[in-house]
C-alpha cells in the first residue's frame, strides 16, 4: 500500500513553498474546516487547492483525501473568509461542498 504522504495528499500548502510540519503550521487566526465530495486523486486535490488559494486572504490549504468519499479540506487565513467564496471555489474546481 502506498503511503498517503508519498502521494502528497495531506499537509499540502497553498503556497509554492513546501508544506510545513504540523508543529510549524501557519500562525493563522482562522481555520475553516470544509467537507468536499467527488475528489478521487492527487489531481483533484491540486484543483481544489489552486481554486481556494486564489481567494484573497488564504494562507494555506491542506486536504485529507478520502477517494470517492467526503474529503476534509482545511483553509488557513488571517481573517474570516467569505463562505460563498469558499463554496464557489470548490464548485469551480468541479466538486461539491457538503454541510457537516
Amino acid at each position: 500500500m502506498t503511503d498517503r504522504r508519498q502521494l502528497g495528499l495531506t499537509d499540502v500548502s497553498a503556497s509554492a513553498t513546501p508544506a510545513a510540519p504540523a508543529s510549524q503550521a501557519p500562525a493563522s487566526a482562522v481555520t475553516e474546516e470544509l467537507l468536499v465530495t467527488g475528489m478521487t486523486c492527487a489531481h483533484c486535490v491540486a484543483s481544489v487547492r489552486e481554486e481556494l488559494a486564489e481567494i484573497d486572504g488564504v494562507e494555506a490549504v491542506s486536504v485529507d483525501l478520502v477517494a470517492g468519499g467526503t474529503s476534509h479540506v482545511t483553509v488557513h487565513s488571517a481573517t474570516r473568509l467569505d463562505d460563498d467564496a469558499l463554496t464557489a471555489a470548490i464548485e469551480e474546481a468541479g466538486y461539491t461542498r457538503v454541510s457537516a
